[in-house]
Order: structure tokens, then sequence, then C-alpha cells
């Protein structure tokens, strides 16, 4: 299966996902192509060591569609079957997502559906939450609403910052998105 990924930053979640192609532990795949909106992505020259072809699609004050079009254009070059999100900070147009319908994954850092967008990890303490996590999940054209691939916890501590939170569950997603990309590769889902 040909995989996409989509960054817009440090692409951890990126590189989690191309070494578990690359080591084998996910299955008849391969990285095809790892796209940024944003050419100053560190995840960028992560992807390049690795061995992955690289694009820069900037946004240039194109509409949505306009850049989600150039963007298609170049996974479908590639033949790519599965689109990755792994920190691609730029919600995707109705065109996208019916460009590869129930074939774009994204990793979110909540237990959907509580907390969908951004700041999530203020929200969470700000609730009082006692558990955060992760959510795997497929991308429909709402925001963070597709269905849930899976889930992995974590206990959110009374001394928790932002930081110290986000970084708990950083770990769990790497963890989580090659589990449920493994699951979509061989046909469980």
């Amino acid at each position: 299966m040909k995989i996409g990924i989509l960054i817009s930053g440090r692409g951890s979640n990126m590189v989690a996902l191309v070494d578990a192609v690359k080591s084998g532990e996910i299955l008849d795949s391969e990285v095809a192509v790892v796209i940024s909106d944003k050419a100053n992505a560190a995840g960028l020259e992560k992807a390049k060591d690795r061995g992955v072809e690289i694009v820069v699609v900037g946004r240039n004050r194109r509409s949505r569609e306009e850049h989600d079009a150039e963007i298609i254009a170049e996974l479908k070059k590639r033949e790519v079957e599965l689109v990755c999100l792994a920190g691609y900070m730029r919600l995707l147009s109705p065109g996208f997502v019916q460009a590869f319908p129930n074939r774009i994954v994204n990793i979110h850092p909540s237990l959907l559906p509580k907390y969908p967008g951004l700041e999530v990890h203020e929200r969470v303490l700000a609730a009082g939450e006692t558990v955060s996590g992760c959510t795997v999940h497929f991308v429909d054209e709402g925001l963070d609403s597709g269905a849930i691939i899976l889930q992995r916890e974590v206990p959110v501590n009374v001394d928790d910052t932002v930081e110290s939170l986000s970084a708990r569950v950083l770990e769990q997603e790497h963890g989580a998105y090659v589990e449920a990309v493994k699951r979509i590769v061989s046909g469980r889902l």
C-alpha cells in the first residue's frame, strides 16, 4: 500500500510511521511521499534523511480548495492509497475527503469525541480531567469527527502542565498511529 503523509511541523508521528514501514513492522507498504504546507517544517529534513521523497505545497494565499487540489494531484501522481495526517494543521476541504474516501487517517491528542480542534491539553487541564490520551480516526468532512480506529489513554496527574501532559500523550501517539496503519494495511479494518 502506498502511503502519503501530510505534515506541518516537527513530524514525530511521520517519523514513527516511516520507521515502522522501513523496519517491516507495517508490512506490504511504502511511504511514497511526505508533503508539507510549510517549507520550514522540521519534519521535511527527517523524511529526507530517511530516503522519503518530500514535496512542499505552500498555501500562497490560495483558497483551501485550490491548495488541496495541488496536494491531491501530488498524491495521485504517486498512486497514494492511504493518506496519513501527522501534525498537519489545516482542515481538509470536502473535495480532498471525497478524493480519498475512507482512506485518510489522523492522529488527535485527545480521547475523541472530547476536545476536538486545537489547544487540547489546555482544555483538558482546565476541565480537571483525570484521563486523557490520543485517538486515531478516519477523516470525514467535520472537525475530528470521523470514525474512531483506536484510542490510547494516559492519566492526567495533579501537577501536570501542558508540556508534561503533551509529552506523555505524544509517546502514546507514535505507537497508536503505527498500530492503526498496520490494521488498515493488513485489511483488518
